[in-house]
């Protein structure tokens, strides 16, 4: 592969297993993994209150009249009054994606999900993965790092498949999970989370190279 910054971007569905295999693969390059760090960073970029960012992670906006009446309330601190300002889903999301396009100018590195492939969709040496799994080892990872039953885990599932398509399809012109959409799609369940990722290892080097 030749030895040039190059990008990693990480679609997955929750419980396929996507970001340990994002984090393994992060080992195997060297190089550091953007999940939920994104939102600490466009925090501190911005001034704002991290807070902010995790209420709005994921999520698409609610529309125009979201900004003016909905929003996140930000408290501003002056003559010992604070008062009520308004900021977007939109324009969260306008201050992450200057922080992935900063971060991707300085280093290779992997980004998983909030929309990265899409942001970063002009920059030469990108690998757009989308990683899925059957939903019984999908449930399986779930009932694992949460204390819920299976069919709460079922929910929960469904739920993240719907809030992680609205925010992709929301803010990109693509369609989150359709394989047109990115270099490669696999499901994690085939070959399980280490054979997963030394085929995905495998295809970034012969893409890249």
């Amino acid at each position: 592969m030749k030895d040039e910054k190059f990008i990693i971007n990480i679609g997955r569905q929750l419980g396929s297993g996507g970001k340990a295999i994002g984090k393994k693969l992060a080992a195997l390059y060297g190089i550091s993994i953007y999940d939920k760090t994104l939102l600490k960073l466009a925090a501190k970029e911005s001034g704002f209150c991290q807070e902010f960012f995790e209420k709005a992670d994921e999520k698409a906006s609610k529309g125009f009249m979201h900004t003016f009446v909905g929003g996140i309330r930000i408290p501003f601190v002056g003559d010992g009054a604070i008062y009520d300002n308004y900021l977007s889903n939109d324009a969260l999301f306008k201050i992450q994606s200057d922080v992935i396009r900063n971060i991707a100018e300085k280093e290779s590195c992997i980004f998983v999900g909030r929309c990265a492939d899409y942001i970063l969709r002009n920059h030469p040496r990108c690998v757009n993965i989308f990683i899925s799994a059957d939903p019984c080892d999908r449930i399986r990872r779930i009932c694992a790092s949460h204390p819920i039953s299976k069919k709460e885990a079922e929910v929960m599932m469904e739920n993240a498949d719907k809030k992680r398509s609205a925010y992709y399809n929301y803010y990109s012109c693509n369609t989150w999970g359709a394989a047109s959409t990115y270099h490669l799609c696999i499901n994690s369940s085939v070959l399980g989370e280490e054979g997963t990722t030394q085929f995905i290892k495998e295809f970034i080097d012969k893409k890249l190279s």
